[in-house]
Parts: structure tokens; sequence; C-alpha cells
């Protein structure tokens, strides 16, 4: 019996027609949800075998998430009756501002190496999850070393940048925000460095798919994961919340609840087993649709609207047989 239900989730129901070109999905939702549907199995592969990579970032955000819970409960102890408060919990409380950076330093500059490794496993999975979101076949293993291989130096100065910029915008709000207790001018470069660490953390939906799929260099794959972020900023910026609401509840539930550790081993159960993958699976279905959009019709042969019908094709096929056709390969030294 178990048998049976496999054969029928991997090779479908016995006594149904041949696949034409007018079951393929319509348009991009109906192809995501199918897609999701059918790869959910692999992203929980996709997800076990390259978890290993993001052990130390979880780890280095759990201890900092816990220190600042414990920083919190101090103060919190301490403004609810300061007279039987002991002298180090005073001195807690009186730098409580201090206390804070300094727990944030310290978890932002251990952040640097431990996501600096990551950039390599997100271009592999980046591939394959491109590659899976678009209707097309990708080896969970052997594709995602393959990719790895030919993208780890570009892979590896994009997470290096990802790691360093939360500790380059906690530093420079720190110190714009000293400057701007004296003027307010400094206040115009605070929320600028802010802004700048934000757009680079939506810049990364576009950074690994395209990656992976154009061949440019790396000043250029900057330049232009940032410009698709800014010129889609309210899109970019909803598929980032939204793979954030995990993140968002497990937050609530620790300030909200006493039983925040349960909370983080819950969300950080969840990273372990799909939570990244699904995160790619989503970006790489979103950025499908902007480099068909805005860069895969600017390429000579370039095909856009994979996996999607072909509207034209299916009222042929209402009419007569299908006939093999000729697809266009991708532009040679554009597309990968």
């Amino acid at each position: 019996m178990f048998r049976k239900l496999l054969n029928s989730y991997y090779y479908g129901k016995s006594g149904k027609g041949d696949y034409r070109k007018t079951d393929l999905p319509q348009n991009r939702w109906q192809q995501f949800r199918e897609m999701l549907r059918v790869r959910l199995a692999g992203l929980f592969r996709l997800n076990l075998i390259t978890a290993l990579a993001y052990v130390p970032t979880i780890y280095v955000l759990i201890i900092t998430l816990s220190a600042l819970l414990t920083h919190l409960s101090v103060v919190a102890e301490v403004a609810a009756d300061q007279a039987a408060a002991s002298a180090e919990y005073l001195a807690i409380f009186n730098n409580s501002a201090q206390e804070v950076y300094s727990i944030l330093f310290t978890g932002c500059l251990l952040l640097i190496p431990a996501i600096a490794i990551t950039g390599p496993v997100q271009a592999g999975m980046a591939l394959v999850t491109r590659n899976w979101a678009r209707d097309e076949h990708a080896f969970v293993w052997g594709d995602f070393l393959d990719a790895v291989k030919a993208n780890w130096k570009q892979a590896l100065g994009a997470s290096l940048i990802t790691g360093l910029i939360p500790l380059v915008v906690l530093v420079s709000y720190q110190f714009y925000g000293a400057m701007a207790q004296n003027s307010a001018f400094f206040v115009v470069p605070q929320m600028l460095v802010v802004g700048l660490g934000l757009v680079w953390m939506l810049s990364l939906v576009y950074l690994y798919p395209m990656m992976v799929t154009y061949q440019m260099a790396f000043r250029t794959l900057l330049r232009n994961s940032l410009l698709l972020a800014l010129g889609r900023l309210p899109h970019t910026a909803g598929v980032r919340l939204l793979m954030l609401i995990p993140t968002a509840i497990a937050l609530i539930v620790s300030l909200m609840t006493p039983n925040w550790m349960y909370a983080v081993m819950a969300l950080a159960g969840y990273y372990l087993l799909i939570g990244n993958a699904l995160a790619r699976f989503f970006y790489a279905a979103f950025s499908n649709a902007m480099f068909d959009r805005f860069i895969n019709v600017r390429i000579p042969g370039a095909q856009v609207n994979r996996g999607l019908a072909d509207r034209e094709g299916m009222d042929e096929e209402e009419e007569d047989e299908p006939e093999a056709s000729a697809v266009p390969e991708d532009s040679p030294g554009s597309l990968v």
C-alpha cells in the first residue's frame, strides 16, 4: 500500500491522458503553487544537506538573543525595586544602553564569519530552486555541487559583504547617533546608513539567482541586484517580510511570554528543516518573474515564461495535434 502511494505521488494516477500544453500553468501563481506542491519533499532534502552551513549563524543569533533577554530581565527586575538590587545589577541598569550596544556589537562581530561561509551554499540552493520554480529538472546534490563550484568566489564575496553589513550599520548608527546629540544634521546620515543596510538585504532576493543564471562581473552583479531591489521596492520588501513571519512570531513569543527558549528552539528547527530552502524557493519564483520582465527580454534568444502555457501554442493544439518545435537556446555568454 505504501509503495502504491509513493508511485502515485511521483508518477501520477493511471488512466489519465497524456500531458498536453493546456495542462501547463496559466500564470505564475498557478506555477508557484504547483511547483511548491511537487517540490516540497525536495526542499526538505535540499535544506537538510545544507543545514550544517547555517548552524554557526543560528548559534550566534541564539546566544545574542539570550544575552539580550537576560539583560532585559535584569533591567526589569531593578526597575521594579531598585532599593533591593545589588551593586552589580544597579551598574547594569545605569549603563543599560552601553550594555545593549556591547551585546549587539559582539553578536555582529561573530556573524561575519558565520554568514560568510553560507555564500557558496546559497548559490547552490539558488540554482536548484531556480530550476524547480520554473518547472525544470535539477538534481538535489549534483546540480547543487556544480553551482557551488562554478560560483563560490562571487558567492563568498557577497556573503562576506552580508556578514559585514550588520556591524557597519550598528557602528555607524551609534556614531552618528552620538553626533546627532550636538547637531540634528547627523540624523540624516544615521538614517541613510540604516536605509542602505535594508536595501542590501532586499537585493539578496535577486543576487544569488542572478549569480547562477547570468555570466557577469561581480560589480555588475551587485549593481543590477541593487537596482532591481530599488526599482521593485514594495514587491521585494513584501517577499522579504513574508519570509520573516516565523522569525517575527518567535520574537513576539520570546518578548511576551517566559517561554522564549522554546520559541527560539522551534525557530531554529524550522530553519534547519526547511526554512532556508523554502525562502530560496520563494525568492527564486519571484526573481524568475523579474528577470523575465527586465532582463531576459533584452537578451536575444533568451526564453521567457518557462513552464507557463503559451496561449498561441494552446490554440494550435486545440486545432491540430501538437508538433515538436524548436526552442531557442539561451544566449551564449549571457545566460547559464
